[in-house]
């Protein structure tokens, strides 16, 4: 079977779906998952979130939204329509703030603080389609042994 060199956002959802578990357990403690693209509708226009999550120990929805290219402002700027939308009209007023998270094959830092305001519960992460070759992490690994042994 020949490897794919271009991923589409479909792809890397799909992928998340199928390993669905172990993505939960990297995302850490009392995440459940709600939907994949959840859609919502504004004067006829709909809108689709990638994926839903509720995080039930910090009480608040977690919106993802997967970028296979380059971070834009226009991809902040969607996500933070999609918080508001979930803060004013999905989550409860006992509940905490949406966080939305941007999973990005490159994230810009800069731009992302000059887009939003700085009490904005956006964040943009870059991702990696494979793990670093094993060796790699082999001869890492005993490189960060071998420091703590000498300390």
């Amino acid at each position: 079977m020949e490897e794919k060199t271009k991923y589409s956002e479909t792809d890397l959802e799909t992928a998340i779906i199928n390993k669905l578990q172990k993505f939960l357990l990297e995302m850490g403690k009392g995440y459940l998952f709600e939907s994949r693209q959840k859609r919502f509708t504004f004067n006829e226009d709909s809108y689709y979130v990638d994926l839903v999550f509720y995080n039930r120990l910090l009480r608040c929805y977690v919106l993802i939204d997967l970028k296979v290219d380059k971070l834009t402002h226009q991809d902040i700027g969607q996500m933070q329509m999609y918080v508001n939308y979930y803060d004013r009209y999905e989550k409860l007023k006992d509940e905490n703030p949406t966080i939305g998270i941007l999973l990005c094959k490159e994230n810009n830092d800069a731009l992302v603080e000059t887009t939003l305001p700085q009490d904005a519960n956006i964040y943009a992460s870059e991702y990696k389609l494979y793990l670093t070759d094993k060796k790699l992490l082999q001869d890492k690994l005993r490189q960060w042994i071998e420091e703590a042994d000498v300390e």
